[in-house]
């Protein structure tokens, strides 16, 4: 009797709003798909409340139609991105502002009850059966309330996905092997390539933005994994322009040159921190480079043992 095909790995990223799939780890996403793995990006609100911060775009005509538009955006992102891609269907909470800041608009995605939140994820893991699964830290990378709520529904879908006692109604039970933060926008990395633009004698688009940036030396320690995917970044950025409403062309993401960063830092940074195949960090101290190391080992043709 013949073995069985090794069954492919697959990664599944939890994002509160269209065009964090191209903004953060979306190199990582492109290398992977690129060696085979499927990718399955999870989105869970349309936008519909972003602001348009591309001056070009920043019209009446794409005002009165940003959901459409911001829909649109996306399918050329996920087509440059080689993923498949579902919505949760929950609306943008906005970004509030004010002092105090106002309450947050009846019936968007932050006011969810998380455990009523959370069921779509749980059927949309247990169909895709993803092996790892990234979202945003305790803060939501920066703290809007979209944010936020996706981490909180990521952690709770995480968990109730592999009990069979919970939603039984959204199918089997599937247990996800590792769980990450993403951590792309580190201070660490700003410095590094901030650095470099001054000696190059180029204009840095973060100089002002550390100036306000404290150090963190705590947060920083807690990236675990840094996955090498500098030969990605272009397709990354094709991934950003996509999303024309929401990407300025002039603006501060295309200000580095491309080789430069790829020269000073040709990584993605992630946080480990579920794993039922391993330790959460490596016995000698150094970065994972890998989000399914530890699993390749343990995934054949039957799937996760």
């Amino acid at each position: 009797m013949q073995n069985q095909a090794p069954e492919r790995l697959r990664l599944m990223h939890v994002h509160a709003h269209p065009d964090d799939e191209s903004s953060k780890g979306a190199a990582t996403t492109a290398k992977y798909v690129a060696e085979g793995v499927d990718v399955h990006v999870v989105t869970c609100t349309g936008g519909e409340r972003g602001s348009v911060l591309n001056p070009r775009m920043d019209r009446p005509d794409v005002l009165a139609n940003i959901t459409e538009i911001r829909r649109g955006e996306m399918e050329r992102a996920r087509d440059i991105l080689g993923v498949t891609q579902d919505w949760l269907g929950f609306i943008d909470s906005g970004w509030p502002e004010g002092d105090p800041k106002p309450p947050l608009p009846e019936g968007c995605f932050a006011l969810v009850p998380v455990e009523e939140a959370a069921a779509p994820l749980v059927r949309l893991i247990r169909e895709f059966r993803p092996h790892v699964v990234t979202t945003y830290d305790e803060n939501g990378g920066y703290p809007h309330p979209d944010h936020i709520q996706c981490h909180n529904i990521s952690m709770h879908a995480f968990a109730a996905a592999a009990d069979p006692e919970q939603y039984p109604e959204a199918g089997p039970a599937w247990q996800p092997l590792k769980l990450y933060y993403q951590h792309g926008f580190n201070r660490p990395r700003t410095v590094a390539i901030h650095e470099a633009m001054v000696a190059a004698g180029l204009e840095s688009p973060w100089a002002e933005r550390l100036e306000k940036w404290k150090e963190d030396p705590e947060h920083d320690a807690r990236i675990t994994t840094r996955v090498p995917c500098g030969d990605y970044f272009a397709t990354r950025d094709q991934a950003l322009l996509a999303h024309a409403t929401q990407i300025d062309p002039d603006g501060h993401w295309f200000a580095v040159p491309l080789d430069l960063q790829q020269a000073v830092w040709p990584t993605e940074e992630f946080e480990l921190v579920i794993s039922h195949v391993g330790p959460l960090r490596r016995p000698d101290g150094q970065p994972e480079e890998d989000l399914f190391a530890g699993i390749r080992d343990v995934v054949d043709g039957s799937g996760p043992r």
